[in-house]
């Protein structure tokens, strides 16, 4: 087996442990005395909806939103398509309706929530008197700013009129239980997509402090509203919550976890080195870089044949004017603090498919990586300092194109060093 073999090999191994129909069957509740109302959203709500509906025995309706051509065909769960990670209309009507969909319900009703990454964007209904126009300016800036995905959604709760605990308290006293697939460092179910059905622990100050921080001046209404913080967020203790019950169902140690199982099959020593790594991501290359050298010299932190794996959410601050998502940034800067250094491969993705905006889930980074690119024309720190790895792994035909997985744990990197 060629070493490309097994990185795209580790990548559907991590993937398959983390999909709907491997993690959510076992997961599900009793079915209620009244009415069951499923709700949701993110980029695995599709494939989360279509399994409950193949393993719920009894009668259901709902509405679940996922980003454009991340759906699937169901039966009585109607999905929505709508934009990410910047909002659109089609996100703000589809969380108006399923606002109107948990309203009104008893104690004898339920209402399973199905939460995965992309959520945050997906269900878009902003406070009163905030427009949509509003919430994309706020998006846009954050995204671009270097701040971690807890930051942002705090941002985010503070804009909403559904997110952080809001969503659950509309439909109390309904018994509420949320099933969720994170793809947030540390697994914290407030941060996953925000946090719609679980209490809110921070504060419309620290929104306010975090766009301070990134020297982001939100428009006038939005800067008015964070001021005013004339209405909280749901936080811990709030009745209204009490009852609310919620499980993650797949993580990114899951899937790292999978991938270190089929390494071992394969005769090499995996080592996780963590399931949150977090921060810039041509820092984190660096040490990366720095790990998978000195496996390569003393065989540390595992004896040769290795794999390094890892999982989080890197960050970019974007100075450049060029294309790409934090993991072909991660490689690009991987492959100029290697510097071709022979028995060393790597492969960095987004297990949702997308790596960013763009139409790749990754990429691959060889040995050889540097030299082709000098053959071609291709200065590989010049691409790196114009945020521009999606246009070097192109040019070099080596990014990687899955398609939608409709899971979400996050980044998934992997390095692998062979005798040379």
């Amino acid at each position: 087996m060629t070493t490309d073999a097994l990185l795209h090999d580790l990548f559907q191994a991590a993937l398959t442990a983390v999909t709907a129909e491997t993690r959510l069957p076992a997961a599900l509740p009793q079915p209620p005395k009244g009415r069951t109302v499923v709700i949701g959203a993110g980029k695995a709500a599709a494939a989360m909806a279509k399994t409950v509906e193949d393993h719920w025995p009894g009668p259901l309706t709902g509405l679940v939103v996922t980003r454009y051509d991340h759906d699937l065909p169901t039966g009585r769960i109607e999905v929505v398509q709508a934009s990410h990670p910047v909002p659109d209309a089609a996100g703000q009507e589809a969380a108006r309706r399923i606002v109107e969909m948990v309203q009104g319900l008893t104690a004898d009703d339920l209402v399973l929530c199905l939460i995965s990454g992309g959520g945050s964007a997906l269900l878009a209904l902003p406070a009163p008197g905030i427009t949509l126009d509003d919430k994309r300016a706020v998006a846009k800036a954050l995204l671009k700013s270097g701040a971690d995905i807890g930051e942002m959604n705090c941002v985010r709760k503070h804009l909403s009129a559904v997110k952080g605990g809001r969503l659950a308290a509309m439909a109390h006293p309904a018994r509420v239980v949320s099933l969720l697939v994170s793809d947030v460092p540390g697994d914290d179910p407030s941060v996953i997509a925000s946090g719609p059905t679980v209490p809110d622990p921070t504060s419309f100050a620290d929104a306010r402090a975090i766009l301070a921080k990134y020297g982001i001046t939100p428009p006038p209404a939005v800067a008015a509203f964070l001021e005013a913080a004339a209405d909280e967020t749901p936080k811990p203790g709030d009745p209204r919550l009490a009852g609310a019950e919620t499980t993650i169902i797949a993580t990114p140690q899951d899937a790292l976890e999978a991938a270190a199982a089929l390494a071992r099959d394969r005769g090499y020593s995996p080592v996780i080195l963590g399931d949150a790594i977090e921060g810039e991501a041509r820092e984190v290359a660096k040490v990366h870089a720095g790990i998978a050298r000195q496996a390569a010299r003393h065989g540390q932190p595992a004896p040769v044949p290795a794999v390094i794996l890892s999982g989080g959410e890197t960050t970019v601050t974007v100075r450049g004017q060029g294309r790409g998502g934090r993991n072909v940034e991660f490689l690009l800067a991987l492959a100029v603090a290697l510097d071709g250094h022979p028995g060393i491969r790597a492969a960095a993705f987004d297990t949702d498919g997308i790596d960013g905006t763009e139409d790749n889930a990754g990429a691959i980074l060889r040995p050889d990586t540097l030299k082709r690119a000098e053959a071609m024309g291709l200065d590989a720190k010049a691409f790196l300092a114009d945020n521009d790895g999606y246009s070097f792994f192109k040019a070099l035909g080596d990014l990687v194109v899955t398609g939608p997985t409709r899971t979400n744990v996050n980044d998934f990197r992997v390095i692998v060093i062979d005798r040379s």
